[in-house]
This record gives C-alpha cells, sequence and structure tokens, in this order.
C-alpha cells in the first residue's frame, strides 16, 4: 500500500478534510494529525516539501489558504506524490472552479467522491481529470 492518509488543512490547522486508507482509532488520528499538522505549518517555504513522521513519510503542498499533506510509506516517490497532489487541486479546479476552502467545506461530498475516484486502497487508479468528474457531472445533473 502507498498512500496511509490525505489531509486537507487550512492555515490555522484545522483538518478540512481526512481520508485514512489504514485503520486508526479516532484517538490516534487526533494525535497524528496534531502532531503532523504542527510540523509541517511550523516549515517554512524554503524548506522541502517531505517530513519523515513515525513511520510514514509526509509529502505537503500548499495551494492560498489550503496545505495538502499526504501520508505515504517510506518507500514511496515523493515527486509522484507531488504530482498526485497536484492533480488532485487541478481536478477541484475544473470542477469548482478556482477552488478554495468554502468549496472544500460546503461540498465535502463531491471533494471525498474525487478522492474515491483517484485512491482505492491506498493506491492511485485513475489520474484523468474527465474520468474522475464524469460520475460528480451525472449526479449534479441529475439532482
Amino acid at each position: 500500500m502507498g498512500i496511509r492518509f490525505v489531509l486537507m488543512v487550512n492555515k490555522q490547522g484545522q483538518t478540512r478534510l481526512a481520508q485514512y486508507y489504514e485503520y486508526l482509532t479516532l484517538e490516534e488520528r487526533r494525535t497524528l494529525e496534531g502532531e503532523i499538522v504542527r510540523k509541517c505549518l511550523a516549515r517554512s517555504d524554503y524548506q522541502c516539501s517531505f517530513v519523515e513522521h513515525r513511520n510514514y513519510k509526509i509529502v505537503y503542498r500548499r495551494y492560498a489558504s489550503l496545505f495538502f499533506l499526504v501520508g505515504v510509506d517510506n518507500d514511496e516517490n515523493e515527486l509522484a506524490i507531488l504530482e498526485f497532489i497536484h492533480l488532485l487541486v487541478e481536478t477541484m479546479d475544473r470542477h469548482f472552479g478556482n477552488v478554495c476552502e468554502l468549496d472544500i467545506m460546503f461540498h465535502l461530498e463531491k471533494v471525498h467522491f474525487m478522492l474515491e475516484e483517484m485512491v482505492m486502497n491506498g493506491c492511485i487508479v485513475e489520474t484523468n481529470k474527465s474520468n474522475i468528474l464524469n460520475p460528480i457531472q451525472l449526479v449534479d445533473k441529475s439532482s
């Protein structure tokens, strides 16, 4: 398994989206998120986007006021995960039109659906933006 979790966090450290691909209790998740968010938000823009924490490698990137953090296995390719983060943001941009924190808050189910289309059991399975967005557009059309 490659990806262990995906987090979207604002600059204040509030988690806006959390998707886990391995079992952790709520207390373990809360503790892990707090540690990782503090560690990543404290880093400067001049430091690299890769951090090792416990048995994870954290790859993160900041877009406007949101941090996208992805926890992966230690043997995972960091640049591929950065590309995945960029693909996720581009996909959300295409759907919402310049995505912002409010889009994620008010359309959380759509963002989760996009992630579910892209990642299955911790493995990236879809990278085509049109294929990712087609089911969401069909649901939007029917409602």
